[in-house]
């Protein structure tokens, strides 16, 4: 019914400038069908008064809260850190739902897609909107894995905090890098919730020392555990030196004491509170003028007589400034340390008006979302996140403005704020917000319609998909006329494939899985070509002379260059029929048909007989390219993939045996309590299926982390064993 759904931030400025991101548009297309809501089977959701059935909240408490009550955030960590039931919890304790729901069980609220369900993992991003105290909470449930960090890029775009969620007992992980560098890109406060207190093996101190070490944060401890692992039982609030325990009897965890410290029942704790206190207070001051002033002023004789409310203020400014970030504590399976961690969101992250953007809402349809369930809404207050449907030709990164005027008014206010630089080409009046690093796919396969009758369909899902994934590429092989599905990681695909069966209906079929090579070359050459060619009574003629040479930063695409006297009188049509020659020429390498990258191209001669087309000047220049390209002596690049195992000590010794005959390289092999961390490199090629095989070598309880690390040159004998396995590939298809 409707074509694209998007989703966008609203700040407080009135600017009529709006940013858009797309959103899967068939991970709600059967919610929208109606725009009614409805309830999954076996969840049962807090009564809303207004509404048929008393499912979602009053409508005016929905759309009207004010600015500074809102709180827009996402929570973002590892695979398996605790994400979703950390999620699930937050919707249980603010009364969004009547049930605790179980990733094990496949009926949490965020995880709504049947791979997710099936899989126990979070794929795409889904958005809730519930309250806290007076506070309105729009929060996003973003995926751990690796294969879908564009998802975690792309909210972290319109979101004003994050709540980064991390296992006790691992610490900082491989993904957990990733998306902390993503909230730095887009310089998002966050804080840091130490999940898994429970688990056997939680370590606060390791844990805090990891944030410190490798995420080179400055950790403010708010909360120091009571117990840990099977002992946990509750935190302590070094804030307002208060204890908070869980009653074991209580089901679902909403039954928890606050008691302050007393000396006489909990002298050591008490003293290790005030240590960590005054320690606490010491770290702010050293982060916060305004709070030293007042420290060193009122209370620098005894620290116990500052008020808990001027810490709070101080520490939220801090968090603000991202010069530190509070860490709390928890188990959100056990029911331990989430409301807590509410109170932190409303707290310590900020509201829309302290985040300094540039929105204003001006959409005719508007939805809000409560993960798979929407509600139509006539208007949104500023700082809210909605979604909108009706967007026929956006893509995800895109900016949309009410008007070309209303954008170069605000781009000519924001270079006068001093907000952003005059851009270099002319174009200074143009105001794009943050676009979307798309990562370039590792993986490939072809993937065929069950019949030629169904091509259009598949053609069309896949045009789909792609909207809102724009880390899933399509190509059609010139030789073949197959098409080409390009992503991210074998479990990317492997969830397409089965997208496009459960939501568009298509039985595909796919080819086997190949890894995205690159090629470059390494030595000097020049090519010349003529392109001669008669059509009715028109003659095309083209003559190029070029070189293409290697260059050593690295480069996606091809380096153009003119030689002098070339490009100076040279049409803007015809450079452009140049330079798409040179990419198309690029695209496709002779060894393996794959991109040519850290190349550039000099052109260093061009006659073209007048009345010659610019098809025909493109074609000539890339069969001249791809003519030295051929000349050249050339090189296989291969993905190379950052590697990290966790494992039992145990299995050290089969799992380093197993890494030697996959071409791995170590780089340094760590200790976290009774396991092994073993960080590495290893060739894409040799790690598809590594999930089994490392199941079956440490009997299931290993875990890995991949993301792509560089390409690398292929050593001559694995090039050569390459080329003829594809030769043969080639001869046997």
């Amino acid at each position: 019914m409707f074509s694209h759904l998007g989703k966008f931030g609203v700040n407080h400025k009135k600017t009529p400038i709006l940013h858009i991101n797309n959103m899967c548009c068939s991970k709600i297309k059967a919610s929208l069908k109606r725009l009614k809501l409805y309830v999954p089977l076996g969840r049962n959701y807090s009564s809303l008064p207004g509404l048929v059935g008393n499912d979602i909240k009053s409508l005016h408490s929905i759309i009207s809260p004010p600015i500074a009550k809102i709180r827009n955030i996402g929570i973002m960590a590892h695979i398996d850190a605790g994400k979703t039931t950390t999620t699930e919890r937050i919707l249980y304790y603010s009364g969004y739902t009547r049930s605790l729901g179980d990733v094990d069980d496949g009926d949490t609220v965020t995880d709504f897609m049947a791979q997710e369900r099936e899989r126990g993992i979070t794929i795409q991003s889904a958005a809730v909107t519930f309250d806290w105290k007076g506070y309105r909470v729009n929060l996003i449930d973003t995926p751990g894995h690796v294969d879908f960090t564009l998802e975690v890029e792309r909210c972290l775009r319109v979101l004003d905090g994050a709540v980064a969620v991390f296992d006790a007992s691992a610490g900082v992980e491989a993904q957990t890098l990733t998306v902390w560098r993503q909230a730095d890109k887009h310089k998002i406060p966050r804080i840091c919730f130490l999940n898994k207190m429970d688990k056997t093996g939680a370590s606060f101190k390791y844990a805090v020392e990891s944030i410190r070490e490798k995420l080179k944060a400055k950790p403010l401890l708010l909360q120091l555990p009571l117990g840990e692992g099977k002992a946990f039982k509750g935190v302590v609030d070094v804030v307002s030196k208060e204890k908070l325990v869980w009653n074991r009897k209580s089901e679902d965890g909403k039954d928890f004491e606050r008691k302050p410290l007393l000396e006489m029942s909990d002298a050591e704790l008490l003293k290790e509170t005030t240590e960590a206190r005054n320690a606490l207070i010491e770290q702010v001051a050293d982060l916060d003028d305004e709070f030293a002033d007042l420290v060193l002023g009122e209370f620098s004789e005894n620290f116990d007589l500052l008020p808990a409310e001027k810490l709070q203020t101080a520490i939220h400014r801090v968090t603000l400034a991202q010069t530190a970030v509070p860490v709390l504590c928890g188990s959100a399976l056990k029911n331990k340390g989430v409301q807590p961690l509410l109170d932190a969101i409303t707290m310590y992250l900020p509201s829309p008006e302290e985040r300094n953007y540039e929105f204003l809402e001006r959409i005719s349809r508007l939805l809000l979302p409560f993960a798979d369930q929407h509600i139509e809404i006539p208007s949104l207050t500023a700082g809210n996140i909605a979604l909108t449907v009706g967007l026929k030709h956006t893509a995800t990164g895109d900016t949309i403005v009410s008007s070309k005027s209303s954008a170069l008014a605000a781009a000519r206010r924001a270079e006068r704020e001093g907000e952003k630089k005059p851009r270099q080409n002319n174009e200074a009046e143009r105001l794009l917000l943050a676009g979307v690093e798309i990562p370039e796919p590792v993986f490939f396969c072809t993937i065929e319609p069950p019949s030629v009758a169904r091509q259009p369909d598949l053609d069309y899902a896949l045009k789909c998909l792609q909207r809102e994934d724009p880390s899933l590429k399509v190509k059609l092989d010139p030789d073949s006329g197959q098409t080409v599905l390009c992503g991210m990681g074998e479990l990317h695909i492997e969830i397409i494939h089965d997208r496009i069966k459960r939501e568009y209906g298509l039985e595909t079929y796919l080819g086997p899985l190949q890894v995205a090579y690159r090629e470059t070359i390494l030595n000097a050459v020049h090519a010349t070509d003529t392109l001669d060619r008669t059509l009715g009574d028109k003659r095309h003629l083209v003559t190029v002379e070029l070189e293409v040479k290697p260059i050593e930063a690295s480069s996606v695409t091809p380096v153009i260059k003119y030689a002098a006297g070339v490009g100076e009188d040279l049409p803007k049509v015809s450079q452009e029929a140049i330079e798409n020659g040179i990419h198309s020429a690029c695209l496709q390498g002779p060894l393996l048909g794959s991109p040519v990258q850290d190349v550039a191209i000099t052109l260093h001669s061009l006659i073209i007989h007048p009345g010659t087309s610019t098809t025909m000047i493109s074609a000539c220049v890339s069969r001249c390219v791809q003519k030295a390209l051929k000349k050249a002596d050339k090189q296989v690049l291969e993905p190379l993939m950052n590697l990290e195992v966790t494992m039992m000590r145990d299995y050290l010794s089969p799992v380093l045996a197993d890494l030697a005959q996959r071409r791995g390289t170590i780089q340094e092999i760590q200790t976290r309590q009774e396991n092994k961390i073993v960080i590495g490199f290893v060739p894409l090629a040799e790690i598809m299926g590594y999930s089994t095989v490392l199941r079956t070598l440490t009997s299931g309880s290993a875990t890995f982390a991949l993301e792509l690390s560089n390409y690398q040159a292929m050593n001559p004998q694995d090039q050569t064993t390459l080329l003829s396995r594809r030769s043969g590939l080639t001869q046997v298809l």
